[in-house]
């Protein structure tokens, strides 16, 4: 499972990293993971046969509102892969804010989105969804911290 998911991020974070500000490339980048994504998803989350229409359409909203954040973020990437040699201290921080700010709302979608996946399930399913939205967005941001340079750092 671990694999499936890293070949997809692998997929993802190429894509990502030369994703310009162009909003149509940013819309077939997530359109292309979000399929990838969902089927690994679906392979993790293990569902009764009553339970998946619910399901289902609670992860095709929240992937609508997570989609609408990760635009933020690469917006947020460019900015700085633009900026960060040249950083001046009200930039570092107004740009640190965004980016703490962004993650925060992440954060609160996945909350969100578990409690609603609880409700129309059980805490079974809801945990999974739970796991496997961490997980890979613990990915992705490993991935982005790995890639992009120190405030000042020449690379």
């Amino acid at each position: 499972m671990k694999k499936y998911l890293l070949i997809a991020l692998v997929l993802f974070s190429v894509s990502y990293a030369k994703a310009q500000s162009n909003q149509e490339e940013v819309d077939l980048l997530q359109a292309a993971f979000g399929m990838d994504k969902k089927e690994a998803v679906a392979e993790f989350v293990k569902l009764s046969e009553t339970q998946k229409v619910a399901f289902w359409k609670l992860y095709d909203e929240y992937e609508t509102q997570r989609k609408e954040l990760g635009k933020v973020r690469i917006e947020l990437l460019n900015q700085y892969a633009t900026q960060y040699k040249t950083l001046t201290s009200e930039q570092a921080d107004a740009w640190t804010t965004k980016v703490m700010d962004l993650q925060t709302k992440t954060d609160g979608l996945i909350k969100t989105y578990y409690g609603k996946v609880k409700n129309v399930t059980d805490g079974i399913v809801a945990t999974q969804f739970y796991q496997i939205e961490n997980y890979i967005l613990t990915e992705i941001r490993i991935q982005v911290l790995d890639e992009i340079p120190f405030v000042n750092e020449k690379k």
